[in-house]
């Protein structure tokens, strides 16, 4: 496989470098090169061939794009998107009033530093960026042609509501959120305890359930785990057993972990640090502030073992979760100073509210209560939202406010929090206005006022992203056309394997998240390359195949197809010209496909195609 990887980007290379194309995928991880990237930013793609395109272009050049022209000093010229939101007319209003904040303010910024903000991208690069934010994978051909004959005024926003309308947002969102309460590695980072959890978030994205009902639900479910998945979360991060002698009075498990996950998912503190002592960049969280969080959730106990890690033949038991009332019936826990010193503490929510006595509402009730209450939730998962749609929270990183990491754009932040908060915590809102924000359509590519990464947390242009591997995976499985070929076991059994090599190879003993930057992705792309190969030259339902059968072996309609299936986007003139020849070199293959094979494994394997730009 690897000589055959070889072979194809050797064949592929020069035609492709002659076009401006990204830079293929080297043995380590190179970033665009510049000089290509503001070639490929100035040439939209298949102008010649799409008047849309090209009337987009000019478009463009009327309100000034922002390019590599831009000098410090130089007046911002700050160009305008019109655009006409599609929906109900109340919702339409609050998604106009909300984006025009966000608008507002980022511009107000930009003038202030002196930052011409980049181009805004065109269609083909729109579509391909939201679709893997929204729905986590590339768009498929069909879709593309369809979201390209929609009203010119309207397209973007009705896309945006196509994907928040789409039967693979709630997989997306439910796969996203599954990694951030498990993570990807331990036993319940995959297996049986993941997936069930994965499809109970399913369920409640596809019903769009409130952001606080979620995160009170995960926090006060009880149950048997197999009847109420949602108590795997907690499940997952009980910490050590306490003796059997001082169960009744400190209850049956130290639940550091779970304090520490809480604090950072839902309020974006980390708390962890204050464990053993005062944190030493907050001064607002002390060791007392962890402990006293702690504390509501010791009367948590389980019924049933899970299987140890490693396990030869692993299974998963049932587990149940309950609230044990008899257990630490004070509420009191117990914590070390640095100077041996040991103090008590109540259960105590970070802001001071202390637990109350009461028969009706359990512990974990009360915690989830004073969450959803506290200013930091809502800014928390704002935050948290931006930083996956635009590369980077207001903070970074996105789960740690403190006084050494304040965000970068205070009143945006709390702003858009504090809408997000009055809509009742609507997370397809907050997507909504997100995605239809000015800021959301910038170009990756820089100039001379915002290259710098100083300038990166006023969103002037966007950041680069590597997929994630459930991106690449989805993204695979329709750019090649294998999900046409596989049954849904068959893509079940594929995606287990694929993230098993993934988890094998560079997850930690911990369970932290993995960093998925180019050299990770890239290796995981090689690592399943005989899977890859096998979609690209499957003869049947293939997507070279499938173009080839199509085209009736036009090479332009062929090269076009592979091009939007791989890239979302058609060939550019140059691209079509300098391929073209390359292929006339092949005309003696006795597979007519090889070729066209070849050319769609160079696509598969280019930094356009790795990177969500």
């Amino acid at each position: 496989m690897m000589g055959l990887a070889r072979r194809r980007i050797g064949w592929m290379a020069a035609a492709i470098a002659l076009s401006g194309l990204m830079a293929l995928m080297a043995p380590g991880f190179g970033l665009v090169r510049a000089q290509d990237a503001k070639k490929e930013a100035k040439e939209p793609a298949a102008e010649a061939k799409d008047p849309k395109a090209a009337k987009e272009k000019d478009k463009e050049k009327e309100e000034g794009d922002g390019d590599d022209k831009a000098k410090p000093g130089v007046a911002v010229r700050i160009a305008t998107r019109h655009q006409t939101l599609v929906g109900k007319p109340d919702e339409v209003k609050i998604t106009t009033d909300a984006v025009k904040f966000i608008n507002e303010k980022l511009r107000a910024a930009w003038t202030e530093n002196k930052v011409q903000p980049s181009r805004f991208v065109n269609d083909y690069e729109f579509i391909r960026r939201v679709s893997l934010d929204i729905i986590g994978r590339v768009a498929k051909t069909e879709e593309i042609r369809k979201y390209m004959n929609y009203p010119e005024a309207s397209r973007r926003p009705q896309i945006i509501e196509d994907l928040l309308a789409h039967e693979e947002y709630p997989h997306h969102w439910a796969a996203m959120w599954s990694n951030w309460l498990l993570s990807r590695s331990g036993v319940f980072g995959r297996g049986k305890y993941h997936s069930d959890l994965n499809v109970w978030l399913e369920d409640q994205f596809a019903q769009n359930v409130t952001y606080n009902k979620l995160v009170s639900q995960l926090v006060t479910a009880n149950g048997k785990n197999t009847d109420n998945p949602a108590v795997n979360f907690i499940l997952a991060h009980l910490g050590e057993n306490n003796p059997a002698a001082k169960r009744a009075e400190e209850g049956m498990f130290e639940m550091v972990p779970i304090t520490s996950r809480i604090t950072r998912l839902f309020l974006g503190m980390q708390l962890q640090c204050a464990q053993c002592h005062d944190h030493p960049f907050n001064n607002a969280v002390t060791q007392k502030h962890f402990w006293g969080v702690n504390a509501f959730l010791r009367q948590v106990e389980r019924t049933g073992m899970p299987p140890m890690e490693r396990a030869r033949m692993m299974t998963y038991p049932p587990l149940t979760l309950t609230e044990n009332k008899s257990a630490n019936k004070e509420g009191l826990v117990y914590y070390e100073k640095r100077n041996g010193v040991v103090l008590p503490t109540k259960a105590t929510f970070i802001d001071g509210a202390k637990m109350k006595a009461t028969e009706s509402q359990g512990r974990r009730e009360q915690l989830a209560a004073f969450l959803v209450e506290h200013d930091s939730f809502p800014r928390a998962v704002t935050n948290r939202m931006w930083g996956v749609f635009f590369g980077r929270g207001f903070t970074n990183p996105i789960d740690d406010f403190n006084d050494q990491n304040v965000p970068s754009l205070p009143e945006l932040l709390d702003g858009v929090a504090t809408n997000f908060k009055q809509y009742n915590f609507d997370l397809k809102r907050l997507i909504r206005w997100i995605c239809n924000s000015d800021a959301y359509h910038l170009s990756y590519v820089g100039n001379k006022t915002n290259e710098k990464q100083e300038t990166d947390g006023l969103f002037s242009r966007m950041q680069l992203k590597s997929m994630s591997p459930e991106q690449l995976f989805e993204s695979l499985m329709v750019a090649t056309k294998a999900e046409a070929a596989e049954s849904k076991d068959g893509k079940r059994q594929l995606r287990e394997r694929w993230l098993d090599n993934l988890v094998s190879n560079f997850g930690d003993d911990e369970g932290n998240e993995v960093n998925f930057n180019g050299t990770v992705v890239q290796a995981l792309l090689m690592m399943n390359g005989d899977d890859i190969n096998a979609a690209i030259t499957r003869k049947d339902k293939g997507a070279v195949s499938m173009a080839y059968a199509k085209a009736k072996g036009n090479p332009a309609g062929v090269i076009n197809d592979l091009y939007l299936s791989a890239l979302n986007r058609p060939a550019s003139p140059k691209e079509m010209a300098a391929i073209t020849a390359k292929l006339k070199l092949r005309i003696a293959d006795k597979d007519p496909l090889a070729p066209y094979q070849d050319l769609f494994w160079a696509l598969l394997n280019s930094n356009e195609f790795l990177l969500n730009h």
